[in-house]
């Protein structure tokens, strides 16, 4: 299951964290725009993005929030788990070639729900927050017979 951790919901402490590391290129982007649909001029060279604000092609906000879904999932491990909420700030633009770091920690655990209240935040290679907000998980209960 691509190394994910077996860890069962009791087992998670607040300070759990895991981080996802990715350097953006092109290709990446030109994925996620084919894959959403999202071909806004601001994502792509030759395009009126070098007249815009940052002078170049910023990469989808979407795209660099996709990233925490990959951090929320090395966290939680197996057996799975659900998003319930994410929520998102972007605080500054990121651009093809900057290597982003997505990380996920446990801010709460409400026992009841079997909810887990993740604070996450995106850092790029300067170590400058690019996106921040949190994030709510339902651990699935084991799998059973």
């Amino acid at each position: 299951m691509d190394g994910y951790a077996d860890k069962p919901f009791e087992a998670f402490r607040v300070g759990d964290r895991a981080s996802v590391t990715r350097t953006i290129d092109e290709a990446e982007v030109e994925a996620f725009a084919a894959l959403t649909g999202d071909r806004h001029p601001a994502h792509f060279e030759g395009t009126e993005a070098s007249a815009s604000r940052y002078g170049r092609p910023v990469v989808h906000g979407l795209l660099t929030a996709s990233l925490l879904s990959a951090a929320n999932a090395s966290l939680l491990g197996v057996p799975g788990a659900i998003s319930i909420e994410q929520s998102v700030r972007f605080l500054r633009p990121v651009f093809v070639g900057d290597t982003i770091t997505a990380t996920s920690e446990v801010v709460e655990i409400l026992m009841r729900q079997r909810w887990l209240r993740c604070r996450t935040v995106c850092r790029n290679q300067r170590g400058e927050r690019v996106l921040d907000g949190w994030a709510i998980e339902m651990k699935d209960l084991p799998a059973t017979g």
